[in-house]
Formats: structure tokens, C-alpha cells, sequence
């Protein structure tokens, strides 16, 4: 008698520890970023920009870092004193998010300078490289375009279909691994099409009361490339996949 239960998909991908109930996945796209966080403290700068597209796992790293040196973490755009206290106490901090905009641009400014002056160490990171970012500060604009920055690339084929079967997992959904291959191969390849793409597979899944199959996830795909023909989708989803890069 067959078992109906869906096969595991086996990925060969390392897995390094985050924080006590999360794993890193490590691939070719993010180890150039991990290597960097692993070589603190021996870094040769005081500071490091570390940029990848959205849900690309700059906060997972974040976190393996603020885990290593005992950082705080605080917004870009939330930025005020209460950072300079946070960065003297720790010796480490984060900064996230600078593409959202930086609300003191001076306050950052002289957080960097204290981290120079005091050997402190600042992670920062972003959706874009320091040089698309929009400050208006000129002396900031100069001293972050000349910090270290190292980038998360955008996932291949064995990162990509390892977030897949996480976010599957995410949502109780187990998936039989040649539906995993078939949605790496017709989706648009980044990070943040997975989680849209995962998200509407769900919702088409739980309203239609059908397994997660092979026609199941390409009719999200091929309504997914074609907005106009949502039938049901959610409007962010339908938006965040035309808008992506193929």
C-alpha cells in the first residue's frame, strides 16, 4: 500500500543559527553578507552597509550579529539622542532600514563619527546600495557611500526553493516537491514574489477548499502576471508581482 503522504524535498543548503528558534539558510546569494558578520570583531572598518532586496534576510543577519555583539537595533526612521545612549551602553548598534528614510540625518552622521572616534561598531542596512539612497546631508551622503557595503544577491535555485518550502511550512502546508520545482521555475525570482506568491497560494487554497497542486499554484502564477484577471487575488499581492523585476 502507497503512502499518500507528500515527499520532503531535500536542499542542500547550511544552516546557520539566528537567534534560539531560528536558522539562517546559507547559499551562494547571502555567504559573501554571512562571512562579513562572521569575521566581527575582526572587521577593518568600524561600520558595515549591508543592502539586498525585501525579505532577502538583512534582518535575519541583523540578528546573527546583534546575537554576536550584544547590539541594540533601532529604525532609520525613528532615529533621535536615545541612539547615541543605546550605542555608548553597547559598543554595537543596528540600523535598519535606511532606504525608508532617515529621520535626523546629522544624529546618524554623529553616530558614525562616534564609532570612529570610540571603536564602536554600527550595522547598517537597505534595500538599495548607498548610493541610491536619498539624503540630503551632504557630509552623511559622502561618509556612507565610503563605508564597506556587501549585498545579498537575489536567491538561486536551491535558496529559492528552500524559502518556498519555509513558507509553506510557515502555513502548515506541506508541498509535494515537484510543486515546489514547478512554482521556482514559472515564478519571478526574488525574495519578495516568494512570499506574494506563497500568500496567494494560500488564500486561493483555504477559499477553494483544494490542495496545494501543481494547477493549483500556476493558476495563481499566470493570474498573478496578468492583474487585470485577479479573480479574487489580493490587490498588494496582484501589485508587488507586476511591479517586480523579471
Amino acid at each position: 500500500m502507497t503512502s499518500s503522504a507528500p515527499r520532503q524535498l531535500v536542499l542542500d543548503l547550511a544552516l546557520r543559527p539566528a537567534l534560539a528558534a531560528e536558522d539562517f539558510m546559507v547559499s551562494a546569494a547571502n555567504q559573501q553578507a554571512l562571512g562579513m558578520i562572521d569575521r566581527w570583531p575582526d572587521w577593518q572598518h568600524w561600520a558595515l552597509l549591508v543592502h539586498g532586496p525585501a525579505h532577502s534576510g538583512k534582518s535575519h543577519l541583523a540578528s546573527v550579529w546583534r546575537y554576536k555583539s550584544g547590539a541594540a537595533t533601532v529604525r532609520a526612521d525613528k532615529l533621535d539622542e536615545t541612539a547615541v545612549q543605546l550605542l555608548k551602553q553597547r559598543g554595537a548598534l543596528v540600523i535598519e532600514n535606511l532606504e525608508t528614510g532617515i529621520a535626523d540625518e546629522q544624529m546618524l552622521f554623529h553616530l558614525l563619527n562616534l564609532a570612529r572616534e570610540h571603536k564602536f561598531s554600527i550595522l547598517l542596512t537597505s534595500r538599495v546600495p548607498a548610493g541610491e539612497l536619498s539624503i540630503s546631508f551632504p557630509d552623511l551622503r559622502s561618509r556612507l557611500r565610503a563605508l564597506p557595503m556587501v549585498g545579498i544577491d537575489l536567491p538561486d535555485d536551491a535558496l529559492l526553493k528552500a524559502v518556498l518550502v519555509k513558507l509553506f511550512a510557515d502555513r502548515q502546508l506541506s508541498i509535494e516537491p515537484h510543486v515546489v520545482n514547478h512554482i521556482a521555475l514559472h515564478m519571478h525570482r526574488s525574495f519578495e514574489n516568494a512570499h506574494t506568491l506563497v500568500a496567494a497560494i494560500d488564500q486561493r487554497a483555504l477559499s477553494t477548499k483544494r490542495r496545494v497542486t501543481r494547477a493549483l499554484a500556476g493558476e495563481v502564477i499566470e493570474e498573478l502576471q496578468k492583474p487585470s484577471a485577479r479573480n479574487g487575488l489580493p490587490v498588494a499581492a496582484a501589485k508587488s508581482w507586476e511591479n517586480s523585476n523579471e
